[in-house]
């Protein structure tokens, strides 16, 4: 009875596989729709006063090239500024520019600064400013679980506007698309059991979209697909309608094991193991590239994707995202890579291959030249875009003669898990572009931001989309006195003083910079932590003084309140370092009064300040992001798992502490819930130690932590998910108590 069963259901798959498109497949709007998005992104953004200013869109205004646009006040008329774009990005580009260098405004995720002067500016000249960059990329496939797990269409529509008056013309639309790998699943003939232990919870779907993990914190329930197509249908429609190109998702080879009962002599391999997970949560199974089932699900997915969603024709696929493949040997990487590229013609016959580079960076030891150039070569040249994804640091294309002819972004990674700490290599970002270009033989055909998680230091990402408009380096020291007037909305020759210290120390890393917080605040202790900064701690505390002068002048603006609140937690950070510093020299130095008194302030002052200091900021909030997922739930039942999965993410990263702390945040509420009782059991256990000469065991500490940890996940407290207290306050409060001692500190000692 099994037999026919099986032979039903390939026929079936076949049958799918093989009918033929639809003739109408949505593609991007043309100029009339676009002009409309733009002027509804105008009206959403200046209210009443967008009356004042026109948009327009006229493609031909680019010639076939980059994106242009054009800015004019015309002659006798009541309008202020006319801006032309090529597409409705260009427009809303134009539209930015002439907010920020003509009426000293600022939009970032933290803040809006929109104080338009009246009556408008008008321009003396005109203003034609053309791209060199085709593309302006923009998204990691981690920060869809990073950052984006919990977002609704509200959440969703600020960063599409956002987007498109940065000038990102490029960027992927992933939402929704389990439910729509369910169907095929379906097709195949998996049951829902299967297709359940196959699907992660919602924070971590990135990693089982790539291959890297399955089932934890699972199954996803029936409304979490209903909401996320919701979503898509939402998301593509005004990422098109600006004239942007959506990057939709493609077969990259691995299937559930349910695929193995359906088809027992289906060709397929078990990749080994992912990062510190063992098998009954990865080791994925891999299609082996001859197999023809890989070319029939690739197919059968794609297009229903493009039946559901319509389709830009690029499309992203990793198979071996931090995954070894199963051999080195060229012929069987080509093969692979083959396999995948023919799994999207075979749906689409103009498609593209979007590809992210990480793999060849991160396991350089495995891809040497014969090996990268089998994946790149085995596609037609131009059929595939690589994103040279942490090219600011580790630039892929310098050894790999520019991708081996094949086009690719370069790109600013500069964000690893989503973590909060001050951080830039703006010197990298500044050149590297430039550099890149002109690169013998480049195929360099765009720039990108592609970080891991967002919301956090705005600076660097309003460089990066200003520079994807520009033919040359920025003048740094005066581009981010600028900023900061723009940002609060005035001139203070104090805040532009901090501002030239941080560009200096904190954003401005050299060499290989990889912005994974390490700071001994968001790590589990342990008696060998590195407490090395890679920037002089005393121009973060300078910086934090010269700001708190400028409070009196600048202390209504929010954002100046978010960058206050921002660089003093830089600055708590450090002091935290310091006094762990001096805890673990009095244990060695068996000082147990200097031990006590150390730990001491660390448990009872400094770490309760800077919760406080935290919950008075909106995105330093545990419970806003924790009131997020639940909101996304439809029961009580699946609150408590979308729960569940927000706070392992952010601290155990799996069952057993998998990749713990990677994903680590400073916020109200995990600062002193979990940071700071890991931190109370350490110092507790080498007080005893001291007192019973008896020996500090890690093994130990790390198994009687680790329910403090999972007791954390678990705990079903609730914390405020709206601001509380005076960031001014707060912060002039840590700054009278420390700011002495952390100046003495880099003279003299740790305080």
């Amino acid at each position: 009875m099994a037999v026919p069963l099986r032979v039903a259901a390939m026929a079936a798959v076949l049958a799918a596989a093989r009918a033929p498109l639809p003739p109408e497949l949505r593609g991007p709007a043309g100029d009339a729709r676009q002009e409309a998005a733009v002027r509804a992104l105008a009206r959403r953004l200046l209210g009443s006063r967008a009356a004042s200013v026109v948009l327009s869109v006229d493609a031909a205004l680019a010639a076939g090239g980059p994106d242009v646009y054009r800015l004019r006040s015309p002659p006798g008329s009541t309008v202020a500024v006319a801006v032309t774009g090529s597409s409705g990005v260009a427009a809303a580009a134009g539209l930015y520019r002439y907010l920020r260098d003509f009426c000293g405004c600022h939009l970032s995720w933290s803040a809006a600064q929109l104080r338009l002067p009246d009556p408008l500016p008008r321009l003396q000249t005109e203003i034609r400013a053309a791209t060199p960059n085709r593309y302006r990329y923009y998204q990691n496939v981690c920060a869809q679980s990073y950052s984006y797990a919990w977002w609704d269409w509200e959440r969703w529509e600020r960063e599409i506007d956002w987007m498109a008056l940065s000038g990102i013309n490029v960027a992927p639309a992933f939402a929704g698309q389990e439910a729509l790998w369910q169907r095929v699943y379906r097709t195949l003939g998996l049951n829902q059991s299967e297709i359940d232990a196959h699907f992660t919870g919602p924070a971590f779907l990135a990693w089982n979209r790539m291959g890297n993990l399955h089932s934890w914190a699972g199954p996803l329930p029936r409304a979490w697909h209903l909401q996320q197509l919701y979503l898509q249908y939402r998301i593509v429609e005004r990422m098109r309608s600006l004239g942007m190109t959506t990057v939709l998702p493609a077969f990259a080879g691995h299937v559930p094991p349910g695929v193995l009962r359906v088809f027992p002599r289906i060709n397929a391999t078990r990749l080994g193991n992912w990062s510190h997970f063992d098998c009954t949560l990865s080791c994925a199974y891999l299609l082996s590239p001859e197999e023809p089932m890989f070319q029939v699900i690739g197919t059968l997915f794609l297009k229903e994707l493009i039946k559901e969603f319509g389709t830009d024709h690029i499309y992203s696929a990793d198979t071996f995202n931090e995954m070894s493949p199963l051999s080195s040997d060229p012929s069987y990487l080509a093969g692979i890579s083959s396999a995948v590229f023919r799994a999207m013609t075979g749906a689409d016959p103009e498609a593209q291959w979007l590809m992210q580079g990480w793999l060849f960076q991160h396991q350089p030891a495995f891809w040497q030249p014969p090996q990268v150039q089998a994946v790149l070569r085995a596609v037609p040249l131009g059929r595939m875009i690589i994103l040279d994804l942490f090219a600011e640091s580790k630039p892929v294309y310098e050894w790999t003669e520019s991708f081996y002819g094949q086009p690719f972004i370069w790109c600013m990674l500069h964000n690893f898990g989503g973590n909060h700490g001050l951080f830039g290599a703006v010197e990298a970002v500044n050149r590297g572009p430039f550099v890149a270009r002109r690169f013998p033989n480049s195929t360099m055909v765009g720039m990108g931001l592609v970080p891991e998680g967002i919301e956090q230091n705005d600076m660097v990402y309003e460089l990066m989309n200003e520079l994807g408009w520009r033919y040359e380096p920025l003048n740094l020291p005066v581009w981010v006195s600028r900023y900061a007037q723009r940002r609060y909305g005035a001139p203070n020759a104090a805040a532009s003083a901090a501002w030239q210290l941080l560009l200096r120390s904190v954003y401005n890393c050299t060499g290989t910079c990889i912005n994974h917080n390490r700071s001994p605040l968001v790590r589990r202790p342990s008696l060998h932590m590195d407490t090395e900064l890679w920037y002089n701690a005393s121009d973060v505390y300078e910086a934090w003084r010269l700001l708190l002068s400028a409070g009196i002048a600048l202390g209504s603006s929010p954002a100046f309140r978010y960058d206050l609140a921002d660089v003093t937690r830089q600055a708590v950070q450090q002091l935290v370092g310091d006094y762990y510093q001096r805890i673990r020299d009095s244990f060695q130095r068996r000082a147990l009064p200097e031990l006590l008194a150390a730990g001491g302030v660390l448990l009872y002052d400094l770490l309760p300040e800077l919760d406080a200091l935290l919950g008075s900021q909106r995105l330093f909030l545990l419970g806003r992001m924790l009131q997020s997922a639940r909101a996304a739930a439809t029961s009580e039942r699946e609150a408590e798992q979308y729960e569940h999965n927000a706070r392992n993410q952010v601290t155990l990263w799996g069952p057993s502490g998998n990749i713990l702390d990677y994903a680590n945040k400073q916020l109200a509420g995990l600062v002193l819930d979990y940071y700071g009782v890991r931190w109370s059991l350490f110092v507790s256990l080498l007080v005893e130690s001291l007192n019973t000469g008896s020996p500090f065991h890690q093994e130990q500490f790390n198994q009687a932590v680790f329910q403090v940890e999972r007791g954390f996940v678990y705990n079903e407290k609730r914390y405020p998910a709206t601001p509380v207290g005076d960031t001014l306050e707060i912060a002039r409060k840590i700054f009278l108590k420390y700011y002495p001692s952390a100046t003495q500190h880099g003279r003299d000692g740790p305080p």
